[in-house]
């Protein structure tokens, strides 16, 4: 597209689901989305980038009433963990929200209404289980039974992991509610559904019409072929969500408010910063919305939300831009081999910035998945960002310093080599434009080894030991000094905080697209620090065994007998006097604060009534630290002191667990901190 006119341009990723933590699988979207959102503003276009947590549904019902906090505690506690790990990583968002907002209740009303009014919504009888114990309505992953192909127990409402074989709640064998154990029910409900049948004309147009990658499309036209059935778009209360306006007990389906979420984070963005909404999202709207997303979600984005925009008299995007998986060392995410890393275990570990340059290495405009294989990851970071990028501005800074004054050379004695780096500019910014990120940074590294060939042929630090040449050393680092600048220009938008550092010393105001245009002559730098330093190969295997670690409360659930009817094996028995000898006291919790660089741990300042005690306990996944203080629980008193990494641990509190979360134990009202638990 042409650069004389800005653009305007609303940016989206996926919304995280407010139930689990941020992983490597989610990160590659958000970094691939924000050095797309970087470059764009780089290039001086008017860019805003949107998100939010994905906060309704059942399981998040669940999960709070499990804690026994609030669904909107527990997505408020969720979005902070969140949005702390977006940030580790760099990921720059306008406005980070939530879909349960006044926004996006007003606008999935509105788009709803409209549909309505339009004559796309119908209303139909279902059958579905239902739990009699609980009072709702079961989704197929709360049903669990005997797989009647292979009879193996213990499996969900849809299909069997043991057999691969799928099938309905209803066919299962002694079929259970895996939220109460209760034997399900089949009941009737009115269902509401959004007629997707009636855009099939409008959505074949559409995806012709260049909206989504070939490969996209190609998966699209096997749904077309198949045909399409109405949606379903209604879940029954109880239900963590908005009801809808006309139907008293009904809710929309959390995957209707979703992707509206995108509308309500940029609303809430446009009334705090001055910007008009409907200039993006009417029918004529000359902006560009693009949405990044998995391809495992492609279904709701490319078929159902174009159709509900356009039914609903809103324009549609201009892309949606589909990404494939991550791999690790060639094999699918383990939690059992610690591949299934964690973004906060990661930054505990290593830099974030070896991530982003890895990603943005490997990354197309296709949706192949992307292999993060460890040990390429620590050569290919070592190598391009330390050996070979690092390296011009580390060898160059000193001799400039030196024999300048730390000012540079007050002409270029490489002009040509310096036009052809700025001249590939245009090119690399055609590969960022295209999201083919692994190309761009090829070509920036082809220009860091020409870099490295012209200091290395001219060896300034054998010159500088002969008397005489000290203006011809200086002039070649200068040269150096300027290469270096323009490599860090393209590789702003993929290692930021690196980049930041670089103009820092380069006493530059800004390293935006455009500013390569401008050669330093007689230019005063400042001191050079190390901008970043190699990968070490502990390091990752220290992240390994974190993972590794991450993943022992969940063992420890998981090797029970699933289901909430199975009983927890009974341990050896024991005599009074050995139970007696346990101390257990009710404490208060005076104090609870995160532990820097253990993501499962907190650290509890315990009142027993007259002393403090240090526990370091693993309930860092259920509670956030504000949430237990003042809280009563109880504590093992006089277990003996445990040295650990981050200090003693004087105690033990307890808490029960099973396969949704772990639960610190309380006592009843009236209890004392101090008082022995008999």
């Amino acid at each position: 597209m042409s650069n004389t006119a800005t653009r305007k341009i609303l940016v989206t990723s996926a919304l995280p689901y407010a139930n689990g933590a941020i992983h490597l699988g989610h990160l590659l979207e958000y970094i691939q989305t924000d050095i797309w959102v970087r470059f764009q503003k780089s290039r001086g276009q008017q860019c805003h980038y949107v998100c939010a947590d994905d906060a309704h549904g059942t399981a998040i019902m669940l999960r709070a009433e499990q804690e026994g906090i609030t669904s909107q505690a527990l997505i408020e506690r969720v979005s902070r963990d969140h949005q702390e790990d977006f940030a580790r990583f760099g990921v720059a968002f306008d406005n980070y929200h939530s879909t349960h907002s006044d926004e996006n209740r007003y606008f999935s009303e509105l788009i709803y209404t409209r549909l309505r009014d339009k004559g796309h919504i119908a209303t139909r009888d279902i059958e579905q289980m239902y739990d009699p114990q609980k009072g709702l309505f079961l989704a197929d992953r709360f049903i669990k039974g005997t797989c009647p192909k292979c009879r193996t127990e213990d499996q969900y409402g849809d299909n069997c992991e043991a057999c691969g074989a799928t099938y309905t709640p209803a066919e299962l064998i002694n079929p259970v509610s895996a939220i109460s154990g209760a034997t399900p029910e089949i009941r009737s409900s009115t269902h509401y559904f959004f007629k997707l049948p009636d855009f099939v004309e409008f959505l074949q147009r559409w995806i012709d019409a260049g909206h989504v990658q070939p490969q996209i499309r190609n998966k699209l036209m096997e749904w077309f072929e198949s045909g399409f059935n109405e949606w379903d778009i209604s879940r029954d209360a109880p239900y963590f969500g908005f009801e809808i306006p006309d139907a008293p007990g009904k809710y929309f389906y959390v995957w209707l408010d979703a992707p509206i979420g995108y509308l309500a984070s940029f609303k809430n963005l446009c009334d705090r910063e001055g910007i008009d909404f409907d200039s993006y999202w009417a029918p004529d709207s000359d902006a560009e919305i693009y949405h990044f997303i998995g391809k495992d979600i492609v279904y709701f984005h490319a078929l159902f939300w174009p159709a509900m925009l356009h039914g609903a008299d809103f324009r549609t995007p201009t892309a949606v831009n589909c990404h494939g998986f991550v791999t690790v060392d060639g094999a699918k995410m383990s939690k059992s081999r610690g591949t299934f890393i964690k973004a906060a275990t990661y930054a505990d570990h290593l830099n974030p910035e070896y991530l982003r340059y890895y990603f943005a290495a490997k990354l197309t405009s296709g949706v192949d998945d992307l292999d993060l294989n460890l040990s390429d990851f620590a050569a290919r970071v070592n190598s391009d960002l330390v050996g070979k990028v690092v390296n011009i501005a580390s060898r160059c800074a000193g001799f400039v310093k030196k024999l300048g004054d730390s000012t540079l050379s007050a002409h270029c004695t490489q002009p040509d080599m310096l036009a052809r780096f700025i001249a590939a500019g245009d090119v690399i910014a055609e590969d960022f434009e295209s999201r083919d990120f692994g190309r761009a940074m090829r070509k920036v590294m082809e220009l860091a080894d020409e870099a490295n060939t012209y200091i290395a042929e001219k060896e300034p630090w054998v010159l500088a030991k002969q008397p005489g040449h000290e203006q011809e050393v200086l002039e070649i680092c200068s040269v150096g000094i300027n290469l270096f600048r323009q490599l860090m220009v393209y590789l702003a938008p993929v290692v930021p905080a690196m980049a930041e550092q670089a103009r820092e010393f380069l006493n530059l105001e800004t390293l935006d697209w455009h500013s390569r245009h401008d050669v330093l002559f007689a230019h005063e730098i400042k001191k050079f620090k190390p901008l970043m330093t190699r990968v070490e190969r502990d390091r990752i295997d220290a992240m390994i065994e974190a993972s590794k670690e991450d993943l022992v409360v969940e063992q420890k659930l998981k090797a029970a007998p699933k289901g909430p009817l199975a009983e927890e094996p009974i341990a050896p028995e024991i005599g009074f006097e050995d139970f007696s000898k346990v101390d257990l006291r009710i404490v208060r919790i005076a104090k609870a604060e995160y532990v820097e660089g253990a993501d499962k741990l907190l650290k509890l300042t315990l009142d027993l009534g007259g002393e403090t005690r240090t526990v370091f306990s693993g309930i860092r996944s259920a509670y956030a630290p504000e949430a237990l203080e003042g809280r009563l629980t109880i504590m093992v008193a006089n277990l003996a002191p445990r040295k650990m990494r981050f200090g003693i641990s004087e105690g033990m509190v307890l808490a029960s667990a099973n396969d949704e979360g772990i639960y610190l134990l309380s006592p009843d009202a009236g209890a004392e901190p101090g008082q022995r638990v008999t």
